[in-house]
């Protein structure tokens, strides 16, 4: 059996303490609760959570897995753009996801496109904005880990505080996050490490920009996404203060 990736903690940036505006909160993802800006914390922060502003950069350290050994081209060529409840999601007919009924996404190729394909569609989805018809079986099946059942608690946690007077199982509202771009760790037909960087509006009109580390196992024919340190996406997350150096979705991540 291949063991699982150790994964690493990022390193926090200064913040300068300002509250961002959101709707329902949203960029994916600290992912849940109490982190920092990222694909998570834009997803999972209400409008009245602060969230860190930048005075430097902040970069995750690279991961030390001998297993993860290449970090080779994606060809966007074929992929598509589609709008997932506010955030574009990318889709390829050839790497995934060949799944995507009841709003969930599974079925990705054992390939780099697939693993990137995967961390984008399964961190997304592993989000209590969505409601426990998408957060519950994307995390119960898609993502393993010792710290699965933590994360699994803590999204629903989250939602249920967040979820107010609407009904429960009802989603929380659309995202206002953008996928910008990536960067590999590493990949191997076993498993994948790259780095997410994700955008969202924050004060005064200003783009708050994140960086969450994905880190994936192929397991039972498909990508699995590791569950993050602790179990919240901000134990995978750091600020900041541009995508250079970072390979750039399509025209910003599906935006025309």
């Amino acid at each position: 059996m291949t063991r699982l990736p150790r994964i690493t903690r990022p390193r926090k940036a200064h913040t300068a303490g300002s509250s961002a505006r959101r709707t329902g909160g949203l960029l994916l993802t600290a992912i849940v609760g109490g982190g920092l800006v990222g694909l998570a914390t834009h997803l999972t922060l209400p409008a009245s959570d602060p969230t860190p502003h930048i005075t430097r950069a902040s970069t995750p350290p690279p991961l030390q897995d001998q297993l993860v050994v290449a970090a080779p081209p994606v060809s966007f060529a074929g992929m598509t753009w589609r709008d997932y409840h506010g955030v574009t999601l990318p889709y390829s007919t050839a790497d995934g996801p060949h799944s995507t009924g009841g709003d969930l996404a599974s079925g990705f190729a054992r390939t780099p496109s697939g693993a990137l394909l995967a961390a984008v569609h399964v961190a997304v989805r592993a989000n209590a904005q969505w409601g426990p018809k998408v957060f519950e079986p994307t995390i119960t099946k898609q993502v393993i880990g010792p710290d699965a059942p933590t994360l699994l608690a803590a999204t629903r946690q989250l939602y249920d505080k967040r979820r107010g007077k609407l009904h429960d199982g009802a989603a929380l509202g659309r995202a206002y996050v953008v996928l910008e771009g990536f960067r590999w760790q590493g990949y191997s037909p076993d498993t994948a490490s790259l780095d997410l960087v994700s955008a969202g509006p924050g004060d005064s009109d200003m783009t708050v920009r994140a960086v969450t580390r994905i880190q994936l196992q192929w397991q039972n024919d498909d990508w699995r996404v590791i569950a993050p340190p602790g179990g919240t996406w901000g134990g995978a997350a750091a600020s900041i203060a541009s995508a250079d150096g970072y390979i750039r979705f399509p025209n910003g991540g599906g935006r025309s």
